[in-house]
């Protein structure tokens, strides 16, 4: 399959562009969605005829009918749709402000996914064709210490995708869950501990992109992640977490190293400890 009409959420990051940059290559229509306009109008003058920007939080459901009911009329319904749009960062259930940070993940992460699909959905079942592909993570097969907002939210979208794609059976239409790694991106580069098969946004679009055109369901990035995160969900529990509370902790929201979250500054941190 080849895609033609593409619309991708968090099309400023590192993933978001790889992609966005290999499908307008290939000359197909591509729908950019994110956060910082300037980064989305560098990639618009690559094939500024082909392409629309749009800035919106990904988890505001009517912003997001508002930009399908537009996509849709300029372009037609699209044969690929990835809810790419994702934020990261460490958290600790003990510490008051951080239950915002949650919430927001939660939003973004798994809400953004639905919200994303759902406008679309009805143009690309009467279509009867089309993939839908969601960016989840391996953190959502196994918690893991310190990270308990970012593995709960990539857990949710994998149980999320599970039940779409049992209730898109016979559609036409395919929904793959997309479990990367570790990627080369602003969401990693504050971690502090080993990141095994560690890929460059490229290389990961380039293979995401080709296995979802061959109809994969699961699509893990590197493949060999698959065997290790398997391997260590043998594992009894209680030496799991033995070996993973030896490794440095991601940064928490608003400590050195880590990354901002969009709609979460530091003064709503602080109203959500006097709450």
């Amino acid at each position: 399959m080849q895609f033609s009409n593409a619309v991708i959420t968090g099309a400023c990051g590192g993933l978001g562009q790889a992609l966005a940059r290999q499908l307008l290559a290939q000359g197909a229509r591509v729908a950019l969605l994110g956060l910082d306009r300037a980064r989305l109008e560098a990639l618009q003058a690559l094939a500024p005829e082909r392409t629309a920007i749009y800035t919106l939080d990904v988890s505001d459901a009517a912003a997001m009918q508002a930009v399908a009911a537009d996509w849709l009329l300029r372009h037609g319904t699209p044969d690929l749709v990835i809810a790419n749009a994702g934020v990261a960062g460490g958290f600790d259930t003990a510490v008051a402000e951080d239950l915002a940070v949650m919430r927001r993940m939660l939003e973004i992460n798994l809400l953004g996914v639905a919200t994303t699909f759902q406008p679309f959905l009805g143009a690309m079942k009467s279509a009867g064709r089309g993939r839908l592909v969601a960016v989840a993570s391996l953190a959502g097969w196994r918690g893991l210490p310190g990270n308990g907002a970012y593995c709960a939210s990539k857990a949710g979208v994998i149980a999320y995708l599970q039940s779409l794609r049992a209730e898109l059976r016979g559609s036409g239409l395919q929904v793959a869950t997309v479990c990367p790694g570790y990627l080369r991106t602003p969401l990693t580069a504050g971690n502090r501990f080993k990141m095994p098969g560690l890929m460059e946004p490229d290389e990961a679009a380039r293979q995401l992109l080709a296995r979802a055109a061959r109809g994969a369901e699961l699509i893990v990035l590197p493949r060999r992640m698959a065997w290790l995160a398997r391997a260590l969900g043998l594992l009894p529990a209680a030496w799991h977490d033995r070996i993973l509370l030896g490794q440095p902790r991601k940064p928490r929201v608003g400590e050195a190293g880590s990354t901002a979250i969009p709609g979460l500054d530091a003064q709503s941190l602080q109203n959500n400890r006097k709450t």
